[in-house]
């Protein structure tokens, strides 16, 4: 990697309770770069909660990483919010000159980083995100993401996005810096995607692939959607995009 510049991209890995698949996936991710022409910089987001110390081994997972290459940013902090909080704790110490964020668990292949980067740059785009053409994680999370959207797309009329929390996502520097993004929780993809649009930004999707994770269950559940609905009229009537 370049010393006199920031890297070309920087991935952001959510890796809340992967645990044992975060090496795997770390080294499939480097393996997609090392070819390339491309500097880059890995940021490993392992916070933790303080009372599941000893039942969470992330932290120590990715330390142990982290002790091995030194070329990875570690931020393993005591949780102030869910995965809202640990995205934003990792945007904020990422250098690159555009920005990727992807969950750690495998779900979402490796490969969609460099695909979601070489989109970006080809076609001049602000942002650019994948969607989940073809889905392998149940029934349960793909009802619950069709409500999530339809309801998006109710209260802000203006969004065009398919999939708004689908990742990879990545976006170009100057036009992170223009999100204002507050929110700790699950909502932050919609966030994301609603000031994203308000803003005029140039968006791009790419069709992927979600697979099923075998190892842990997901934290998705219906009371969920009761959640992120609350959070979207709230936001709806409070923002400050129209």
């Amino acid at each position: 990697m370049r010393k006199d510049s920031a890297p070309d991209i920087s991935i952001v890995i959510l890796c809340y309770k992967a645990g044992d698949l975060v090496p795997n996936f770390v080294a499939r991710m480097k393996k997609v770069f090392e070819d390339k022409d491309l500097s880059y910089e890995i940021v490993l987001v392992a916070n933790y909660n303080d009372y599941e110390i000893g039942r969470d081994k992330t932290p120590d997972v990715v330390s142990e990483l982290a002790r091995r290459d030194s070329t990875l940013k570690i931020v393993a902090n005591p949780k102030e919010g869910m995965m809202g909080w640990d995205m934003k704790s990792g945007l904020k110490v990422a250098s690159g000159n555009t920005i990727a964020v992807i969950d750690g668990d495998g779900q979402m292949p490796p490969e969609d980083v460099l695909r979601v980067y070489e989109f970006l740059v080809s076609g001049g785009f602000d942002m650019v995100k994948t969607y989940r053409e073809e889905r392998f994680d149940g029934s349960l999370r793909l009802v619950i993401s069709r409500v999530y959207n339809i309801f998006l797309k109710i209260l802000f009329p203006r969004v065009k996005v398919r999939d708004a929390n689908s990742k990879p996502k990545i976006f170009t520097r100057e036009a992170l810096k223009k999100l204002r993004i507050r929110q700790d929780d699950w909502f932050i993809d919609a966030e994301i995607i609603i000031q994203a649009t308000y803003l005029n930004f140039k968006i791009g999707e790419i069709p992927t692939k979600f697979y099923e994770n075998k190892f842990r269950k997901s934290f998705i559940k219906f009371s969920t959607v009761a959640q992120f609905i609350k959070n979207l009229l709230i936001y709806r009537f409070r923002t400050l995009f129209p």
